[in-house]
């Protein structure tokens, strides 16, 4: 990781209370919700719809890789008015996903080190009173899960790249008391390697989360051995073959690995799953492709539903055709399912978690919330923030929120790419992020911070 001097601009320190969205300020709609880094700011809300979308290639390609800089001394992320954040732990190697255990000790995946590690926090502190590596030699660990839900699980699942493994766990144990069995083995682990498993909430069912071995479906072949009819007939709707067969699905299984299905198709990358609390619904979050444009596709968030097509690679955000596959699945128009909520092109969200803590504001309880890694392939940066996903009775209005932002210096420069969400045992908000190794606690004080 290349770390580039520190930078400090006096923009970085301002108040949170300075960044907050006037109560009158409307929600961006349309072109307008198509802004960058430089309009991000904790409040401002935005809406984007199917027929929002621009068409492809009205602006070009871009290749624009953020340059990672060192957090400049005193930089905190940015959030709204009387919501302060707190140093955990810095220094990780590359902190991705993060999971609450149920007696409160934050799991976090350090994928690049190979390895997951534990913090146990001081009562109503970010400081660690313990840490540890719970578990070392693993494939790039990205997904960590529970067995059973509930109070008293007896094994720590860990989704490697190629591989999910479990451990056998009591409750606080800081480091796994044996070795690693594996239950689900042969997962492709090229192009995306980011593996997220959840568990149904009645703990029958373990998702899993393959992400797609390309950014499109470039070396799949025109047609499946055997001939598309006959592929299309025996298999889900719009599952794919060749290379990328077993690929840009969620996956089930039952808790012993055993039982493997497809539960939906066209995901091109879910990055991050959750059950939703209120409702049992599994959700992901997916980074949609490349190439096609600034603006086009969106990224988005989504209820799973059994037997679902998301359109990937043939189609993106129902039935909008992808030019670079035009013609070749008339059969699959007007199957794709659209998600339930739209982001911002090329923001790649990687985690998703709900809000069910008690110590936000009342108008939190049911919402989500996304971390957004950040762009490359766009002319001007976007992402690099945490959002709010916006709910009514349970479900989403479309409507997404900046929640952290601060994270980007230049437009050619940031010290954070958010990637973990988890909501703590208190109820604060945990978020990770890789661009400087660090984790964070968000808690709510009231009044103006």
């Amino acid at each position: 990781m290349i770390r580039l001097a520190g930078l400090v601009l006096p923009a970085l320190f301002l108040t949170t209370a300075a960044f907050a969205q006037q109560a009158d300020q409307p929600v961006l709609k349309g072109a307008a919700a198509f802004g960058d880094w430089r309009a991000d700011r904790p409040g401002v809300r935005r809406l984007i719809r199917p027929e929002d979308l621009p068409k492809p290639y009205v602006t070009k390609s871009a290749s624009n890789s953020a340059g990672l800089a060192e957090r400049p001394a005193g930089a905190k992320p940015q959030l709204p008015p009387g919501f302060s954040a707190e140093l955990v732990a810095s220094g990780i190697d590359n902190p991705r996903v993060v999971r609450v255990a149920p007696n409160g000790d934050l799991f976090v995946a350090d994928s690049e080190a190979n390895q997951v590690r534990v913090y146990r926090l001081g009562e109503g502190s970010a400081k660690p009173a313990k840490d540890s590596i719970f578990a070392g030699n693993l494939n790039q660990p990205y997904g960590i899960a529970f067995y059973p839900p509930g109070n008293d699980p007896q094994w720590v699942y860990v989704a490697n790249s190629d591989s999910i493994v479990r451990f056998a766990y009591r409750d606080g144990d800081l480091k796994a008391a044996g070795a690693p069995e594996t239950i689900v083995d042969n997962i492709p682990a090229n192009h995306h390697w980011t593996r997220d498993i959840v568990f149904s909430s009645d703990g029958k069912t373990l998702y899993l989360s393959v992400g797609s071995g390309s950014n499109v479906a470039e070396d799949m072949g025109k047609a499946p051995q055997g001939g598309l009819a006959a592929w299309a007939k025996s298999k889900p709707l719009g599952a794919a073959w060749g290379s990328e067969d077993g690929r840009a699905d969620v996956l089930a299984f039952d808790p012993d690995g055993k039982n493997g299905r497809i539960v939906a198709t066209g995901l091109r990358n879910c990055s991050g799953m959750t059950v939703q609390p209120a409702t049992g619904a599994l959700w992901c979050v997916v980074n949609e492709r490349d190439a096609l444009g600034d603006n086009v596709p969106s990224e988005y968030a989504t209820v799973i539903k059994q037997g679902a097509f998301y359109g990937w690679p043939w189609y993106y955000i129902g039935n909008n055709e992808d030019p670079r596959h035009k013609g070749e699945r008339p059969d699959l128009a007007g199957k794709a399912t659209l998600p339930d909520v739209l982001m911002q092109a090329h923001s790649a969200p990687l985690n998703i978690a709900f809000y069910d803590g008690k110590t936000f504001p009342q108008e939190y309880q049911g919402d989500a919330f996304v971390a957004l890694h950040g762009s490359w392939n766009r002319g001007n940066r976007t992402g690099y923030k945490v959002v709010r996903l916006l709910f009514r009775d349970g479900k989403p209005t479309g409507e997404y929120e900046d929640f952290i932002t601060g994270f980007v210096i230049s437009n050619g420069e940031v010290w954070g790419r958010p990637v973990g969400v988890a909501v703590a045992s208190d109820g604060a908000l945990i978020v990770s992020e890789d661009g400087n190794g660090t984790i964070w606690r968000v808690t709510y004080g009231g009044g103006r911070s």
